[in-house]
């Protein structure tokens, strides 16, 4: 019997990633993986579109992948569409477009399916133990939250929060302004109750955060200790007195004095100070005692039920 091979695209309302491996039992190999910058909720997100402007850039992104999954001989697909797609008026459009070009068929998953399959991530990620865990998973669109152990799930909730929603919704200054930052704030106050419930309830002692703007302050961090990072590397403690001093510096700089901070990408620079906000507003509101990394989140949750040939829907 040929070896499966599979990839895995997560159309994330920043940032679509593509993940091909090669396996013939539970443990697989990497083949290729790639994220590429897209943004499709730039612009129309909190009109619940999708611009024609950010289709041609998700349409060439995908043309991109479709050709790296022939060139690799991949036989199984499995695609997800997150927040900015499950909320458009054109998002099924959007979906069918995709089918007829390239012959991707794009689950759109629910923002609860979405928290699950991120558990499911990082779990493969690190040891979650028997402490609860608070797990944060910040997108463009929409925030999973996942309090949790290694054994099982206690709460899960999406929330439509995400780093460019807040963007379009606040279009902060450059650098932020004292009272700008307390409207995002204000504003998770108000979004935000049935988390402060759950963390009441369940009390988690820990954050661990997964993609981007966690990736980011994990790279940041260890370029400042001249520690070198790898892409084996799954998980990375990073210190609450480092993220409030990266935390501090990018609030003060503006856009192109960000962009010169060793272990900043272009495509989070805009992103990275609403989200920080959001981090530093969960870890002091909450009490949280560390943060923890992890470098696998929604797509290699998926690839985990893709192996055991479950749904990812």
């Amino acid at each position: 019997m040929a070896p499966r091979k599979i990839a895995v695209i997560d159309l994330g309302t920043n940032t679509f990633h593509l993940l091909i491996i090669e396996t013939e039992s539970d443990n697989y190999k990497v083949l290729f993986k790639k994220k590429t910058s897209v943004k499709i909720g730039q612009g129309g997100i909190t009109k619940g579109m999708i611009s024609p402007e950010a289709c041609e850039r998700a349409f060439a992104t995908l043309s991109e992948f479709r050709d790296k999954m022939d060139e690799l001989g991949v036989n199984e697909i499995f695609a997800t569409g997150t927040s900015a797609v499950r909320n458009a008026k054109n998002g099924e459009d959007f979906i069918r477009e995709i089918k007829n070009r390239f012959n991707i068929s794009v689950h759109v998953i629910s923002g609860e399916r979405e928290a699950e399959l991120i558990y499911h991530g990082v779990k493969n990620a690190l040891n979650l133990g028997t402490e609860k865990s608070l797990i944060m998973d910040i997108g463009g669109g929409s925030v999973e939250f996942i309090i949790c152990n290694s054994d099982k799930i206690f709460w899960k909730e999406s929330f439509e929060i995400g780093a460019q929603r807040m963007l379009d919704l606040f279009t902060p200054s450059d650098p932020i302004q004292h009272d700008q930052i307390n409207q995002v704030v204000n504003y998770l106050d108000e979004k935000l109750p049935a988390l402060t419930a759950a963390v009441r309830n369940f009390q988690p002692d820990l954050l661990v955060g997964s993609s981007g703007t966690f990736d980011t302050l994990a790279d940041i961090d260890a370029l400042r200790k001249g520690i070198s990072l790898n892409d084996k590397q799954k998980e990375y403690n990073l210190p609450l007195d480092s993220f409030r001093q990266t935390f501090q510096e990018v609030l003060k700089k503006n856009r192109a004095e960000r962009m010169i901070i060793p272990g900043m990408i272009e495509m989070r620079v805009d992103m990275i100070v609403v989200t920080c906000i959001l981090i530093n507003y969960i870890v002091e509101k909450y009490q949280l005692e560390k943060i923890r990394v992890s470098a696998y989140a929604l797509k290699e949750g998926v690839l985990a039920k893709a192996i055991k040939y479950e749904s990812i829907s």
